[in-house]
C-alpha cells in the first residue's frame, strides 16, 4: 500500500475490520487509514461497503471484528452520540432532516445552545446565520426545511456537521443534489478545514468532481480494499479500473431502427414558482417514440419544474402538454400514469419509495389497480409482476419480500424506475435518474433505458453531470434560466454543452 505521510499523522485507522449481516459480509478484513488534514476519499460501487465501513467509524453500527484506532490508542464507540464527541461527524447520503423544523431547529437539534433562561434561540440563529454565509447560501434561519429545494436541504445538512467542530467529518455524497457553484463553495469549505487540520473523508459517485479535492484515494470492492494511493499517483482510469474491473463508458445511443409518432409534445408551457418567477418560460419540447432527450441544465434552470409539470405533480400557467395527441394539462398525477406517462422523481427516498413497504410492494404500487378485483388483491398476478420486473431491471436482491431499506442506492433507484416500468408507460420521464448511484448502477440504468427506446418508449431525462448527456440520448436539450438554450444532436462536446448552460468553461 502507498504511504503518503508518516504514521504519526495518521489521526484514526480502521485494522483488519470484518462486518457480516447473516451469511452477507459487508466488509471482509478492511484496512483504513484517516490522515491528519487531509482528504481521503473512498470510492467503490454500490454494495461495495463504502457506507457501512463509515457507519462503524462514525459509531453508527459496530464492527463484527476488527479495531478502530484513535489517537495510537484502541476505541470502542457504544453509539453515534459517543463517537461524536470525540470529535467524529457524518453527513449522510440520504438527508436526515425534520422538514416540518426550521433551519435554526435542524442544525441545532439535540445540542441545543442554552442560556441562563433555556434554549438561547437567538444565539442559534446567528450562529446559523454565519454557517449560511460561510457556505454562501442566503437561508433564513426560520425557514421551514420542507419549503427549500432539495440541493438547499443538501446545505443545511452540511451546516449542522460544520456546526459541531469536528476534528474528523465524514461525508457521505454531500454533492448529490449541489449545484456546480454550490460545489465549488463546498470545496473550498473542505480546503479552509483541512488547513485548520480537520481530517475529511469523502465519498462521491461523481468520480472526476472528487479527483479535484482528494488527497489520498482509497477503492473499495465486494465489502475488501483492492487499492489505495496517494493523489499524485491516481487518474479516473486508475478508479474506475479498481472499481469495477474494467474501463467502460456510460453507452450509445440505441441505433438501428425508426423513431415513431410524436409521443409528447410541450408548446410554449410556462410555469411560475411561489414568488411568481417564471422558472419555465414559454417553453416547447417534443419526443417521439423511440427517442431519447437529454435535458441539461445547472441548479435553476428549470429541469425538475418542467418534468414535474408534465407529470402533473405541478400545473402550467400557459401552454399546452400534448400525450398521444391530447392535452393532458388538466389530468391527476393517476390518470396520467394510467394513459402511459410515468415521472421517476429526483429524489427517490422522499417521492418514490415507501420505506415502511417491501421491494416487491413498491415495485407494484403504481400498478395495485391492476390486481385488485373487487376487495381483493391477486397476490398472484402481483408476484409474477414483481418477479419480473426485478428480473428486467436487474435488482440486486433475495427477492420481493426484502425490505426495501436492505437495498443499495443503486438498487433502490432500479426499484423506483421498474414500478414506473410496469405501468407500460408510453412516454417515461426521469430527473436526475443517476443521483447517488456508483458508474456501474449508471451504465446499467443507461442499457435499461436504451433497450426500452428500441421497443418503442419515448424518454426525457435530466441531469445535471454533462458526461451523461454524452451516453444513450439522441438529442441533448441545454435550458437556462426556464428556457431551451440550445439543442445539439450526440456528437457535441462537453464544452459546447457547458457553454450553452452559461457554465464556465475552464
Amino acid at each position: 500500500m502507498a504511504q503518503t505521510q508518516a504514521d504519526d499523522d495518521i489521526v484514526l485507522s480502521a485494522r483488519n475490520i470484518a462486518k457480516s449481516y447473516g451469511s452477507v459480509h459487508a466488509l471482509k478484513g478492511v484496512e483504513f487509514d484517516i490522515h491528519r488534514g487531509q482528504v481521503t476519499t473512498l470510492f467503490g460501487e454500490n454494495g461495495a461497503g463504502k457506507s457501512t465501513l463509515m457507519k462503524i467509524l462514525s459509531g453508527v453500527v459496530a464492527p463484527t471484528s476488527g479495531q478502530i484506532i484513535l489517537d495510537g490508542a484502541p476505541v470502542r464507540f457504544v453509539s453515534a452520540s459517543d463517537a461524536t464527541a470525540r470529535g467524529i461527524s457524518i453527513i449522510h447520503q440520504e438527508l436526515s432532516l425534520a422538514p416540518n423544523m426550521s433551519v435554526r431547529d435542524n442544525i441545532f437539534m439535540g445540542r441545543e445552545i442554552r442560556g441562563v433562561s433555556g434554549v438561547d434561540f437567538k444565539r442559534e440563529a446567528e450562529r446559523t446565520r454565519e454557517l449560511m454565509l460561510e457556505l454562501e447560501e442566503d437561508i433564513d434561519p426560520m425557514t421551514p426545511v420542507e419549503d427549500l429545494r432539495l440541493g438547499q436541504q443538501q446545505i443545511v445538512e452540511i451546516a449542522r456537521a460544520l456546526s459541531v467542530n469536528s476534528r474528523i467529518l465524514i461525508m457521505d455524497e454531500p454533492t448529490s443534489a449541489l449545484s456546480a457553484s454550490e460545489v465549488e463553495v463546498l470545496f473550498k469549505v473542505i480546503r479552509d478545514l483541512t488547513a485548520r487540520g480537520v481530517s475529511i473523508v469523502y465519498i462521491s459517485h461523481h468520480l472526476e468532481e472528487a479527483l479535484e479535492i482528494t488527497d489520498h484515494a482509497v477503492v473499495l470492492r465486494d465489502g475488501e480494499m483492492t487499492a489505495s494511493a496517494p493523489r499524485s499517483e491516481i487518474d479516473l482510469e486508475w478508479i474506475v479500473r479498481n472499481m469495477v474491473g474494467e474501463n467502460f463508458d456510460l453507452g450509445s445511443p440505441p441505433i438501428g431502427y425508426e423513431f415513431g409518432d410524436v409521443a409528447l409534445a410541450i408548446e410554449n408551457a410556462t410555469v411560475h414558482d411561489a414568488a411568481g418567477h417564471a422558472v419555465v418560460d414559454d417553453l416547447s419540447l417534443s419526443v417521439r417514440a423511440g427517442e431519447i432527450v437529454c435535458i441539461y441544465g445547472l441548479m435553476g434552470a428549470g429541469r425538475t419544474e418542467m418534468l414535474e409539470a408534465v407529470a402533473g405533480r405541478t400545473g402550467i400557467d400557459g401552454g399546452q402538454i400534448l400525450f398521444r395527441g391530447q392535452d393532458v394539462a388538466k389530468l391527476s398525477i393517476a390518470d396520467r400514469i394510467a394513459g402511459g406517462l410515468a415521472l421517476v422523481p429526483e429524489d427517490r427516498q422522499r417521492d418514490g419509495l415507501v420505506q415502511t413497504m417491501s421491494v416487491g410492494q413498491n415495485m407494484s404500487l403504481a400498478s395495485i389497480k391492476a390486481f385488485v378485483t373487487g376487495p381483493f388483491t391477486s397476490r398472484k398476478r402481483e408476484k409474477v409482476l414483481v418477479d419480473d420486473s426485478i428480473e428486467r431491471v436487474t435488482v440486486k436482491t433475495s427477492g420481493g419480500d426484502a425490505a426495501i431499506g436492505s437495498l443499495s442506492g443503486g438498487n433502490q433507484q432500479k426499484v423506483v424506475i421498474g414500478k414506473m416500468l410496469a405501468t407500460h408507460p408510453r412516454v417515461l420521464l426521469l430527473d436526475e435518474p443517476s443521483r447517488g448511484i456508483d458508474i456501474g448502477a449508471k451504465a446499467e440504468v443507461f442499457r435499461l433505458l436504451a433497450d426500452r427506446a428500441r421497443e418503442g418508449l419515448a424518454v426525457i431525462f435530466s441531469t445535471s453531470e454533462v458526461g451523461e448527456c454524452l451516453s444513450v440520448a439522441h438529442r441533448i436539450v441545454v435550458m437556462r434560466r426556464g428556457k431551451i438554450a440550445a439543442e445539439f444532436g450526440p456528437d457535441v462536446t462537453k464544452d459546447k454543452i457547458m457553454a450553452a448552460s452559461g457554465e464556465v468553461v475552464h
